[in-house]
C-alpha cells in the first residue's frame, strides 16, 4: 500500500517502523493519517516476520495534536454517529505486537494520547508532553483523562488537563509517563534497538507477557495473579521454553522458533 502521511519500513531483524510524515503540520493527526497508521499496524500485526513495532515522528517532533482545522466544524451528531476518534484509534488500542513510541519534540493532545497507546514510550531531552485541549474549549477524547491518570496519578493528570501545561522529558520520566530519556537526536535509534531486542525473543511468550501486563489494568490483583499463573503454565508447553532453558543450562544463546 502507498501512504501519503506516514512512512512504513520493515527491517530484517523483525522490527517494523511507522513514521508520521506531515512535517509542515507538525504531524497533526488528521483522519487520513490515522487511517494510514491503522492500516500499517494491522499489516504488521498479521506479519509473522515482525516481532515489534516502533512508532515515531522522527527526531524533530512526534505529533503536535489533532488537526484542529479538521475538527473546527465537527458537530456532536457527526462525531457521535460516526464514532469519531474511536474507529480511527481502534487498531492502536488492539495491536498485538509490542509497540514502542519514540518521542522527540512535541507530543501534545492526540500526540500524547497516541504515545500512551504504545506499550513503551521513550523520549529524548527535547520532548514535551501535554493535554492542552482545555485551551481551545474542549477536552481530551482519546485517553487523555484516562490513560494519563493511570500513568501519572490523579493530581498530575488534573494539573495537566485542567491547565493545559506541558511537562518536559525529565518530568515525564519522574511521573512514569516514559520509560527512558535519551540524548536529543538518538531516540529513534534507541527505540529500534529496543524493538530488535524484543523481536529476538520468543514471540508467543512476548505476546503472553504483554497481555498479562495489560490485564493488570483491567482486573483485581487476585484475578490478575490467576491469569498470570495460567499464562505461565502455557509457556511450559512451548518448544521455545525448552530451547530457552536448555540454552541457559548449556551456556549458549537461545534459538527461538516462535513455537
Amino acid at each position: 500500500m502507498e501512504y501519503k502521511y506516514i512512512i512504513v519500513e520493515k527491517q530484517d531483524n523483525g522490527v517494523g517502523i511507522i513514521t508520521l510524515n506531515r512535517p509542515k503540520a507538525y504531524n497533526a493527526l488528521c483522519t487520513p493519517l490515522l487511517d494510514e497508521v491503522s492500516s500499517a499496524i494491522k499489516d504488521f500485526d498479521s506479519d509473522n516476520s515482525i516481532g515489534a513495532v516502533v512508532l515515531t515522528g522522527g527526531n524533530k517532533v512526534f505529533a503536535a495534536g489533532a488537526d484542529i482545522k479538521e475538527m473546527a466544524d465537527l458537530g456532536f451528531a457527526d462525531a457521535y454517529n460516526n464514532e469519531f476518534v474511536k474507529k480511527e484509534w481502534f487498531a492502536l488500542e488492539k495491536h498485538t505486537k509490542p509497540m514502542i513510541a519514540a518521542v522527540s519534540g512535541f507530543a501534545l493532545g492526540g500526540g500524547c494520547e497516541m504515545s500512551m497507546l504504545c506499550d513503551i514510550t521513550i523520549c529524548d531531552t527535547s520532548a514535551k508532553f501535554g493535554q492542552p485541549e482545555v485551551k481551545i474549549g474542549t477536552m481530551p477524547g482519546a485517553g487523555g483523562t484516562q490513560r494519563l491518570t493511570k500513568a501519572v496519578g490523579k493530581a498530575k493528570a488534573m494539573q495537566m488537563c485542567l491547565t493545559g501545561d506541558m511537562i518536559d522529558a525529565n518530568e515525564a520520566k519522574e511521573y512514569k509517563l516514559v520509560a527512558k530519556v535519551v540524548e536529543e537526536g538518538t531516540v529513534v535509534d534507541e527505540a529500534k534497538s529496543m524493538a530488535a531486542k524484543i523481536a529476538s525473543m520468543s514471540q508467543p511468550v512476548v505476546r503472553l507477557i504483554k497481555e498479562s501486563i495489560n490485564n493488570s489494568y483491567e482486573s483485581t490483583l487476585q484475578a490478575g495473579l490467576e491469569s498470570e499463573r495460567k499464562s505461565f503454565y502455557t509457556t511450559l508447553a512451548l518448544e521455545d521454553r525448552i530451547e530457552g532453558m536448555n540454552a541457559f543450562v548449556e551456556k549458549r544463546k537461545a534459538d527461538f522458533s516462535n513455537k
